[in-house]
């Protein structure tokens, strides 16, 4: 185990520049999730700490060794991609001690490895087998393992759950989480999904267009986003964003909605703000806020419907059973507590 220090690292491809002076320091055995949509970086600055792509400038350690201009194979990491990269002709046990032999270790201690990352994953049954009969799931717990028996200092991840379907990723966001538990090696994570993040991570990294818009915990992101992109990028349901402005202690929308603020920010009166407001935190009321339902879906154990209040369109996620149907007028009530409040021209929380 190792920490990974990240130092104004930055990638050109020719004129153009894709990470722009990123600093990260990540802890001993720690569980940090890289996040953001796609092209925002994470994937080129994972593979640049892997060594599959040159540094432009900056420094990356491992630990207390310098590694930026260092080959792969001498960085003492093990990367696990999305597309499994198995050797279709060879066993799950050869798969999985292929890199062992390779360095000429001891046919028993790789046997003694490969066992014990296999019982750790649950492979035990499956190490005779050859990648073609093994499923999408088994094959990954399969590449998981090949970088378990390498022990090595620290484990990277390539968005490896994307190519499965919905109920499989969410049982390998339990089992690789698990395994970091068990096994406490330092582990960075790329993803787009910010669900598998926020359940799985200590801490999180959300990039957009090459820059660290914030890190943190994901309750920490969650409670106090730093900005409009982070607000409106982690959480799910999306965070609900309306225009407006301060006026004689209520904030109003240009269409005339009057919404409910915490206490303090009469301050912030005479500029446009938008309004942040989670789906989840608005709640059914018996008098409040009224809107027309354009949209409701019902998945048992919540409602989430859309209203229209004053022209403004309003998201939320009804924990209550609620017999809300298209078209009806629906009351709701919004905690000041939860509130979020961003400058409309920066970006920036209040």
């Amino acid at each position: 185990m190792a920490t990974v220090n990240i130092q104004n690292i930055q990638k050109n491809y020719g004129a153009v520049k894709v990470i722009h002076g990123i600093d990260i320091d990540i802890a001993d055995g720690e569980f940090v999730a890289l996040v953001g949509p796609s092209g925002c970086g994470k994937s080129t600055l994972l593979r640049m700490i892997a060594g599959l792509e040159e540094v432009t400038g900056g420094a990356i350690r491992i630990g207390p060794r310098e590694v930026s201009h260092l080959p792969a194979r001498d960085r003492d990491i093990a990367m696990v991609f999305q597309n499994y990269a198995l050797y279709p002709h060879m066993t799950v046990a050869d798969n999985m001690g292929f890199a062992l032999k390779l360095k000429k270790a001891d046919p028993a201690e790789i046997r003694t490895k490969v066992q014990r990352a296999a019982g750790i994953l649950g492979l035990e049954k499956l190490l005779d087998r050859y990648p073609r009969q093994l499923s999408g799931g088994q094959r990954q717990r399969v590449a998981m393992g090949r970088a378990i028996v390498r022990d090595p200092q620290v484990f990277l991840f390539d968005e490896p759950l994307s190519n499965l379907d919905a109920k499989l990723r969410v049982q390998m966001r339990g089992e690789i989480k698990t395994m970091h538990q068990r096994i406490g090696t330092t582990t960075i994570y790329v993803t787009h999904d910010q669900v598998e993040a926020m359940t799985m991570a200590d801490k999180i990294v959300v990039l957009h267009d090459g820059h660290i818009e914030q890190i943190g915990a994901p309750l920490e992101l969650y409670d106090r986003p730093s900005n409009l992109f982070v607000a409106g990028f982690i959480g799910s349901p999306a965070m609900n964003f309306i225009d407006g402005r301060i006026e004689e202690g209520a904030f109003r929308t240009k269409k005339g909605l009057i919404l409910p603020l915490p206490q303090g920010v009469a301050a912030a009166g005479g500029r446009d703000l938008v309004y942040g407001v989670r789906p989840e935190h608005i709640r059914a009321a018996t008098h409040g806020i009224e809107g027309r339902a354009t949209l409701v879906e019902g998945t048992g154990s919540e409602i989430y419907a859309k209203l229209d209040a004053r022209g403004e369109e309003i998201a939320c996620l009804f924990r209550e059973r609620l017999d809300v149907r298209f078209g009806d007028t629906v009351s709701i009530d919004i905690d000041p507590a939860r509130i979020h409040l961003f400058d409309k021209q920066t970006g920036l929380r209040l």
